[in-house]
């Protein structure tokens, strides 16, 4: 793109929603609403809710790490959330730490959002929010980026680019005109006259016009899918946050690039809309954006069915918990319980195992170090738990090992 041909007019994001009459988008979006409904179903106690909540914050910090290129194990997230750093190479440290930056941002936004009702998840300050709040949790080392040319710059957190960038085939709009692009993002994806039933689609095509404005200079990715989050959050459809979009996203990597790059094209022709950009090409990304959606909260309601997640919890301690030689029958039938009613008093174990006294608190104790359930004191109710060692049994497929280009 030449320099007479950089883009400092807010026309030229146009148009900024796909046809919200399509018969496709329509359909997707009403499964995709049902479904979300179908998970406020599932895990009726809030402990429960909870605990799979955190795991979900951790698997969507993980394929939001592999959409960006870098691997950072389960376990090793973790370890990170405990502060147990990598004792090898300052590269798998650093890739903990961005992990560990991710969720605390995550964590903040949400509570933010659940704190603040009247916050304007679309505003500029919103982005850069997202953006100051990750940026602060990484460390100072890790602040230093390339441009293309190889070039180095310092990443200020919350700040929006003060130099021109170039994406792939795309050139983002004038560092100088994003105050203007910002501020038509945020009256046309903000407008109360999106109805409902459309709410998904134009979710989708912000993600798109987001990333096309690239507002700053490293971290994009990462705001966007978290500003995403964040919409899906405000407008009632995250499902208690028990689902999550990157997975899908980093299961189809390169679809979603290619979707992306597809959807920052001009207007091929006289039938491809009347605005700057593609029509057809920012439909076909929303209709991807909401297919991957749609499957993502279809995967999560069949994992989270109470009489299946039962069964997967008795046979983990069947077949797999052979490492209790004692009360393996016990800890099954409280962690099953517990799957079901969140938490329960000390005392009805007794009831749930049929055994004395002393042998009840023997069982309790070896639960509570196997961390099979906790509890929030000495003697306070037992709670459900999803540790390191039981998430892929009861929770399988959750994370897959996808390559990454390093």
């Amino acid at each position: 793109m030449s320099p007479t041909e950089v883009y400092r007019g807010i026309a030229s994001m146009e148009p900024m929603l796909p046809d919200l009459q399509s018969a496709e988008l329509a359909e997707l979006s009403q499964k995709a609403t049902l479904a979300i409904g179908e998970l406020n179903a599932h895990l009726p106690s809030p402990v429960v809710r909870d605990r799979v909540r955190q795991l979900v914050r951790k698997m969507n910090c993980y394929y939001s790490n592999l959409i960006e290129g870098h691997k950072t194990l389960p376990r090793d997230i973790e370890q990170a959330e405990r502060r147990q750093l990598a004792e090898g190479p300052q590269e798998e440290r650093d890739k903990q730490l961005l992990a560990e930056a991710h969720i605390q941002t995550e964590t903040a936004m949400i509570d933010r959002l659940n704190s603040e009702e009247e916050v304007d998840v679309y505003s500029s300050e919103f982005i850069c929010w997202i953006h100051q709040t990750f940026f602060e949790l990484v460390p100072e080392s890790m602040r230093d980026a390339r441009t293309l040319s190889g070039e180095t710059y310092r990443i200020i957190p919350g700040q929006q680019r003060d130099f021109m960038v170039d994406v792939g085939r795309h050139t983002p709009p004038d560092h100088a005109a994003l105050p203007e692009f910002l501020e038509r993002f945020r009256l046309v994806y903000g407008s109360a006259n999106i109805l409902a039933t459309q709410q998904l689609a134009a979710i989708a095509a912000a993600h798109h016009r987001l990333a096309w404005i690239h507002p700053f200079g490293d971290g994009n990715g990462r705001v966007i899918r978290l500003h995403s989050h964040a919409l899906l959050h405000k407008h009632n459809l995250h499902g208690h946050g028990l689902w999550t979009l990157s997975r899908g996203l980093a299961r189809n990597r390169q679809r979603y690039f290619n979707h992306l790059q597809a959807a920052d094209q001009k207007r091929g022709n006289d039938f491809d809309g009347r605005g700057n950009l593609s029509a057809r090409q920012l439909s076909a990304f929303c209709l991807f954006f909401l297919e991957t959606l749609l499957d993502q909260v279809e995967f999560m309601n069949g994992l989270l069915n109470l009489k299946d997640l039962r069964t997967r919890i008795e046979k983990y301690f069947r077949y797999e918990a052979l490492h209790l030689d004692r009360h393996q029958e016990a800890i099954s039938t409280i962690v099953t319980t517990l799957a079901y009613e969140g938490e329960i008093p000390r005392e009805r174990v007794k009831t749930l195992t049929g055994k004395g006294a002393t042998t009840v608190a023997s069982i309790i104790k070896q639960g509570l170090s196997e961390g099979y359930f906790t509890s929030p004191s000495p003697k306070g109710v037992l709670q459900f738990a999803i540790s390191e060692k039981t998430w892929s049994s009861y929770f399988p497929q959750l994370f897959i090992d996808l390559p990454v280009d390093e």
